[in-house]
């Protein structure tokens, strides 16, 4: 078994810009050996088949999506609000708009995952793992909401990145302004829950 993880993680980058750039029906393990310029077979003998590919891409996404420490940090320093909420979901906006070509390639992957039975395990696995891990923080961190909320906006950010980075409905909105609303609205809809955890200090995660 291949054991390289540096050249695991660069064949990886390269089956992701394969994907962003031609779709899931462009990506083989000859265009990705192609696009890292490797020798033919190198793709196949990290990724076994094309399913164990496309979920090593999934996995490789979500790790370059890993949030800096140093901005979390910076985060952690304030106290719960509806404010530092919305600076939370602005940065997972940040991130995800600046790296275009890993977010369109999610999204080219969990469409992959609708025909691909094996896909769909290996990368539902990965995205509930996120979800849940979303869901530890949040509480913790004291934000308003519990896993519903963290929910919800997981299929809002969804939403609104496929319009960033897709073709757009051009509703003229301006992003920043349509988040604040969303987040502002989610927050005031938010009940009380019994045992729920009272908001205190964020830890970094």
């Amino acid at each position: 078994m291949a054991r390289n993880v540096q050249r695991r993680a660069a064949l990886a980058d390269a089956g992701l810009r394969v994907l962003a750039a031609t779709g899931a029906r462009g990506l083989t393990h000859r265009a990705v050996d192609a696009e890292a310029g490797v020798p033919v077979g190198t793709a196949s003998n990290y990724f076994r088949s094309r399913d164990a590919l496309l979920g090593a891409l999934g996995e490789r996404i979500m790790e370059r999506f890993t949030p800096d420490e140093e901005v979390l940090t910076a985060l952690a320093a304030r106290e719960p609000s509806l404010e530092l909420l919305a600076d939370y979901v602005r940065y997972v906006v940040e991130r995800t708009t600046r790296q275009p070509e890993l977010t369109r390639a999610l999204f080219e992957l969990r469409l992959e995952a609708v025909r691909r039975p094996a896909l769909a395990r290996i990368l539902g696995d990965t995205l509930r793992r996120g979800y849940r891990d979303d869901v530890a923080f949040h509480v913790n961190a004291g934000l308003p909401g519990g896993a519903f909320e963290v929910a919800l906006l997981h299929y809002a950010m969804d939403g609104l990145l496929l319009d960033l980075l897709t073709t757009s409905v051009d509703a003229g909105f301006d992003a920043d302004e349509v988040l604040s609303a969303f987040v502002s609205r989610l927050a005031a809809g938010v009940t009380p829950r019994p045992g729920r955890a009272q908001p205190g200090r964020i830890p970094t995660p």
